[in-house]
């Protein structure tokens, strides 16, 4: 049971790590460009340190679409949060029925066929 849902854990928690490497900054403009680079690699390393072993440990139950699918919908879920909350910009319409077409995915991703 472990096994299937610690890469979920992980994902989730790597993707919190590289959501603010990628568009933390966006509240920061007036810092130097070289600055910000060097401060979203050193979150990024952090955000490694999970998805590497939620690859790893993942992999013993989903084979690698499946984990990136899981990725994907990870992701947009931990960003559709942040731009809410920490960039205080809505999530329009169109926005939202494109998440769902994504997760929309995960359906013929994990179907047995």
């Amino acid at each position: 049971m472990i096994k299937f849902f610690a890469p979920i854990i992980l994902l989730t928690i790597s993707n919190v790590f590289m959501t603010f490497a990628w568009y933390g900054h966006l509240k920061h403009k007036s810092t130097a460009l070289w600055i910000v680079i060097l401060v979203s690699w050193g979150i990024a390393f952090f955000e490694y340190c999970f998805q590497v072993p939620a690859n790893r440990i993942g992999h013993t139950v989903y084979d690698a679409a499946q984990l990136k699918t899981m990725q994907e919908v990870i992701t947009l879920i931990v960003f559709s949060v942040f731009s809410v909350t920490y960039l205080k910009e809505g999530l329009k319409w169109n926005y939202i029925v494109g998440f769902l077409l994504v997760i929309l995915a995960v359906f013929f991703v994990f179907k047995k066929w």
